[in-house]
């Protein structure tokens, strides 16, 4: 019997070994967000941005209740709860998307089960294929053009621009408060993401931005989808590198330049702008993927 007793070991430790890597696997998605925290900034009047892992989001938090522009991740949904608690909210009585991408609407599920959705016809088309969602993730409201929301003594108007990170972009205006959220249509001094599959185009992109600025006041504080809370000298500065490189990098993509080489030069020209989410690299095959039509 003893000579089994090694055998028995390995198989014990062979087993265990399985067992802990099979945890570590479903354990892993929850990890990714355990260490997050919510930082709070208050804007302006009712209005505030909550900063934690994926989209930024907008607050409304007065006497009709409260309300959120984007939800991030599915597991960050208690944290944004205990966050919109501090700052002396409640459950949200109402989310607007400013388009479908998991980091944005990843707490719909959660919040949709006592708040109503709204968002642009577009998003709901394009959650409907989505996994993750379920039946109260989805928007109850939809729109097509753009909508007015009158809450918190505001009016918010969110405004559709097709064609430019998504099909499905909208941004949210709040007027009195003189706050708009720009949803991933701006990745305050980075490189844009164009979701070329979920019918965005780069030329789309850059007159959406170019729209909004021209509605703006100059004094406008601006929440960006990703980064820091902005100016609209901020805004106008991200689209003017956006409209320079995409022409740089078509020109030498007409060239036959290898994307490497290109995003080398680019890297180059605009340090720091490719370290976020889109890589300078990204950023060139992005435009060619659009100028493929790919």
């Amino acid at each position: 019997m003893q000579t089994l007793k090694p055998l028995f070991s390995a198989i014990t430790i062979i087993c265990l070994s399985s067992v802990m890597q099979t945890a570590a696997i479903h354990a892993a998605p929850a990890d990714r967000f355990a260490g997050v925290e919510m930082k709070a900034t208050h804007i302006s009047g009712s209005v505030h941005m909550l900063e934690g892992a994926g989209g930024n989001i907008g607050v409304s938090v007065g006497e009709d209740g409260t309300l959120i522009i984007d939800d991030q991740f599915a597991p960050l949904a208690d944290k944004i709860a205990n966050a919109l608690n501090q700052l002396g909210g409640d459950r949200p009585k109402l989310v607007l998307n400013t388009h479908y991408h998991s980091d944005h609407t990843g707490s719909n599920n959660a919040f949709g089960a006592s708040g109503t959705i709204i968002a642009h016809d577009n998003v709901r088309i394009r959650l409907l294929t989505q996994d993750h969602i379920s039946r109260t993730g989805l928007p109850l409201v939809t729109y097509a053009d753009s909508v007015n929301i009158h809450f918190n003594d505001d009016e918010l108007e969110m405004i559709h621009l097709p064609a430019g990170h998504t099909d499905g972009d909208s941004v949210v205006w709040f007027k009195k408060a003189n706050v708009i959220h720009m949803g991933d249509l701006f990745f305050n001094g980075r490189f844009p993401y164009i979701d070329v599959a979920s019918g965005g185009t780069v030329d789309g992109f850059i007159a959406n931005v170019e729209r909004v600025i021209g509605m703006l006041p100059a004094d406008i504080k601006i929440i960006p989808g990703h980064g820091a809370l902005a100016t609209l000298e901020d805004l106008k500065a991200n689209i003017e590198v956006a409209r320079k490189t995409s022409t740089e990098i078509r020109e030498a993509l007409n060239k036959q330049q290898e994307v490497t080489d290109i995003a080398t030069k680019i890297d180059l020209d605009y340090p720091n702008w490719g370290s976020g989410f889109i890589s300078a690299e990204r950023w060139v095959q992005i435009i060619q993927t659009d100028a493929d039509g790919t």
